[in-house]
């Protein structure tokens, strides 16, 4: 009983699919698509040389075009800020007088204790200001 070779590729494919499962290693799925795409040729009669043309573009292009595509998406930072990072840039609303040395504002819902950006400023009640960064639980607001 012989085996085709559209069957071999295929067990290829599954056997390149048990270390991608193991490491986390994407090339590994890569060269599993590249097995399928030649098991495909295999089934549509193409020759053995054929096959392993097919196995080696599809498995090289995978690797050249989704491998800098998904390093350059790992870099990126995330888009949602969370945390005191969501707070910065936000308006908030003066509840007591603030100045170089403190005051109390409403921020997100909560009161903030706050100081000036610039020392020399003052705000008084119901004004509103920006918060533009977080010390420790303060917040610095212009």
């Amino acid at each position: 009983m012989d085996i085709d070779a559209w069957v071999w590729w295929l067990i290829g494919a599954a056997a390149l699919g048990i270390p991608l499962v193991l490491t986390a290693m994407p090339e590994f799925g890569m060269l599993a698509v590249g097995a399928v795409a030649a098991a495909v040729t295999a089934s549509l009669d193409g020759g053995i040389v054929l096959q392993v043309l097919v196995f080696a573009i599809v498995s090289v292009g995978l690797i050249a075009v989704v491998r800098p595509v998904a390093a350059r998406h790992l870099a990126q930072r995330p888009q949602l800020a969370t945390g005191v990072d969501a707070l910065k840039g936000r308006q908030a609303v003066v509840l007591e007088r603030v100045d170089g040395a403190g005051g109390r504002i409403k921020l997100a819902g909560e009161v903030w204790s706050a100081r000036a950006l610039d020392p020399g400023q003052t705000y008084e009640a119901g004004q509103e200001v920006d918060v533009v960064d977080i010390d420790g639980a303060t917040a610095v607001v212009m």
